[in-house]
């Protein structure tokens, strides 16, 4: 059963919700204060979160951003409930990394099928990610976390195979070294830049034939890296 948090100080909202939810097979917790909030989700494991944006201690958009920067709070499906038709915080919201916005009042159904679209699609990138990649002579299997040349087996660091991984399901996309220490890197406070030149040196030795003149792992100058295909 898909675990649900709800945000809300209504507790009429909160009920009808939950009882939505949990009529379609969804388990329910829930919280009246961003505060709350943010301890429920150390305190329990949840699939998906629906916040509402006028809270009394915070505002929701604030909550979405302190949520997103949780280490367990990157990757929950956020979906916003607003009764304000306001596109201007529709769009920040989705900026700062909401999934989606139900406005109020909302249909039953509107509610299911929004969280089903955001499930599936999860699950959906969750099978693609898992399917083995392969170029060249080089394949890589995110499952087992291995990696081969031809047929011989190379040894990555974690992160090296974070990286490669991270690289080459976003292929031809330029990353700055910025946007891969966040990437990559997302569980180091503070970390130089020159870390991702070295990852990328290292990797170039054992995934390129011609390290010198990589034919995958590109550097764009002035701005960082591209996996070319």
């Amino acid at each position: 059963m898909k675990r649900v948090l709800i945000v809300d100080d209504d507790p009429s909202m909160v009920e009808l919700i939950k009882l939505i939810l949990e009529n379609n097979n969804f388990t329910v917790i829930s919280a009246g204060t961003g505060e709350y909030a943010l301890k429920q989700l150390e305190d329990e494991l949840v699939d998906a979160c629906l916040l509402d944006m006028m809270l009394p201690d915070i505002n929701g958009l604030q909550l979405l951003q302190q949520i997103r920067a949780l280490p367990m709070g990157k990757h929950i499906p956020l979906i916003m409930i607003t009764s304000k038709q306001d596109e201007f915080d529709t769009v920040l919201g989705l900026e700062l990394g909401a999934d989606d916005f139900i406005h109020k009042p909302f249909k039953k159904r509107e509610l299911i099928a929004r969280l089903n679209v955001i499930f599936r699609r999860i699950e959906q990138d969750k099978q693609s990610i898992l399917m083995p990649i392969s170029f060249g002579d080089v394949s890589i299997n995110p499952y087992t976390h291995s990696v081969k040349k031809g047929e011989h087996l190379l040894e990555l660091t974690p992160k090296e195979f974070k990286l490669l991984l991270y690289l080459v399901t976003n292929p031809n996309m330029i990353f700055s070294r910025d946007q891969l220490l966040n990437s990559v890197w997302d569980d180091v406070v503070a970390i130089e830049t020159r870390t991702v030149d070295v990852h990328m040196r290292k990797l170039r030795m054992k995934i390129e034939t011609e390290p010198k003149s990589p034919k995958w792992l590109e550097t764009v100058r002035g701005y960082g890296y591209r996996f070319s295909k």
